[in-house]
């Protein structure tokens, strides 16, 4: 189910979907990688329901049928989530974010934490100015350059993510393909499986059917002031990252761990970036659990 919902300052359409128990299920915000949507990959709906969740989604801006957010910061994530909470009727939520939904999880956590009961982040970054880290160390060529690039400027990203973005909307296979060199063997045997090569493919295409600019955005979003200090969140978070992982490396997470006082790490050696898909629906139960509860 997919509804359109204005963000804070009634100047932007967000597309959002729920899944799972709508109806009297705890509510948890997934927030996408990048590129990425609302559509996937996503736990399955029965899995969903017998856990009492009551998962949303939605196109960060720029992203599928979202609007876009031009110069958006990691930390402009949290007024949109509340915009789509009170359109819901929802006050207390917990958050998680895989990828690059990550640092929006954190934003949300940090930002609106008198409405995040828990927050979770698998393979996530750290910030771009995280003291003592090396924060392209361990870190696939393509995203290297990616980043790279946006520092450089938005005209010169824009340049370079422009035609990927044109290319996988005239064949979305086209970069899950063109991942498969770098990854590892850990997520080369998560996305032999048919069901999620077809739900990647799915997903990226949806994240760039009408433009690359939610991808450029996010980029360098990532690359710019957050918004925020992961060290202010006070909420429970849970840290979870595949030791071989390439396109986030697993010190990003073992920095954060160490800036959130409230932080728990998981490290699962032999798993990489994709394993997270699988990661997730073991998540929900504790992230669907009252934050009153131990």
């Amino acid at each position: 189910m997919t509804d359109g919902v204005w963000s804070a300052d009634r100047e932007r359409r967000l597309a959002v979907a729920q899944r799972g128990k709508i109806h009297g299920g705890r509510p948890v915000f997934l927030h996408h990688g990048t590129p990425g949507s609302r559509i996937g990959p996503l736990p399955r709906e029965g899995l969903l329901y017998r856990l009492g969740v009551r998962l949303i989604t939605y196109d960060r801006p720029g992203y599928g049928d979202s609007d876009r957010h031009e110069g958006r910061s990691v930390g402009d994530v949290a007024a949109d989530v509340a915009a789509i909470a009170d359109h819901l009727g929802l006050d207390r939520f917990a958050v998680v974010g895989r990828s690059g939904g990550g640092p929006h999880a954190l934003a949300c956590a940090a930002l609106i934490p008198h409405r995040v009961t828990r927050a979770a982040v698998l393979v996530g970054l750290a910030p771009p100015e995280a003291e003592g880290l090396d924060w392209f160390d361990g870190m696939a060529e393509g995203n290297v350059a990616e980043y790279m690039t946006a520092m450089q400027g938005r005209a010169r990203l824009a340049a370079r993510l422009g035609p990927t973005a044109a290319e996988i909307r005239e064949d979305p296979v086209r970069l899950v393909n063109a991942l498969y060199d770098e990854l590892p063997e850990p997520d080369r045997s998560v996305i032999a499986d048919a069901g999620i090569r077809t739900m990647l493919v799915q997903n990226y295409a949806e994240a760039v059917r009408n433009s690359a600019y939610g991808w450029i955005d996010d980029a360098m979003a990532f690359c710019s002031p957050w918004g925020f200090d992961p060290a202010d969140i006070r909420v429970p978070t849970l840290l979870w990252h595949g030791e071989d992982d390439v396109f986030s490396p697993v010190s990003h997470s073992r920095w954060l761990a160490g800036r959130i006082p409230t932080a728990t790490v998981r490290i699962q050696r032999g798993a990489a970036h994709f394993h997270a898909l699988h990661v997730l629906p073991d998540l929900l139960g504790w992230l669907a659990r009252d934050e009153r509860a131990a």
